[in-house]
């Protein structure tokens, strides 16, 4: 498995992936999620959008944003917990191409090896904040270790806030 940076032309594939039901159900209009993405390739944001592959073929999306950046408006108004996690703290968001490909344990896999390799770039408070009614993603990233933040539970509005312990 290898991760890369998504370019421009990725976001015809991204597009298309975007399109998809399990990929509707949980990001928002696939154009606005297009322009937030592309803000990031060019400079704009600074999250760090990434392809998955596997043997080669790309996978699934993946990308890594800093808490200390997004203590700003609009975000904070969506996710005032943000102001409690510390400031060194980054995010991470994927999803799996393919739903012929959810619940197999490659969204765990390809997360431990993400954190993996956040972990070596000195990160050491990564978090995740699925919709709780996703099931399958809270339980793929339990399966990665990453566990429930019991001093925002009930605060965190419509995400499970969850962080990564590498000891799991």
């Amino acid at each position: 498995m290898t991760f890369r940076p998504v370019t421009l032309a990725d976001l015809p594939l991204l597009a298309d992936w975007l399109a998809r039901p399990h990929w509707r159900e949980w990001w928002g209009d696939a154009e606005t999620e297009l322009g937030y993405i592309r803000d990031m390739i060019e400079g704009r944001d600074t999250t760090e959008p990434f392809l998955f592959e596997i043997a080669g073929i790309p996978c699934g999306y993946i990308q890594m944003w800093r808490i200390a950046d997004n203590r700003v408006e609009p975000w904070l108004g969506n996710a005032p917990w943000i102001l409690d996690l510390p400031d060194h703290s980054v995010g991470v968001d994927l999803s799996l191409a393919d739903s012929a490909n959810l619940s197999r344990g490659i969204g765990s896999t390809v997360l431990r090896a993400f954190v993996a390799l956040l972990r070596q770039r000195g990160q050491d408070f990564i978090i995740i904040d699925p919709d709780p009614a996703n099931l399958r993603a809270v339980r793929a990233y339990a399966k990665a270790g990453f566990r429930p933040i019991p001093e925002l539970e009930g605060r965190t509005g419509d995400c499970l806030l969850m962080r990564h312990h590498p000891e799991d």
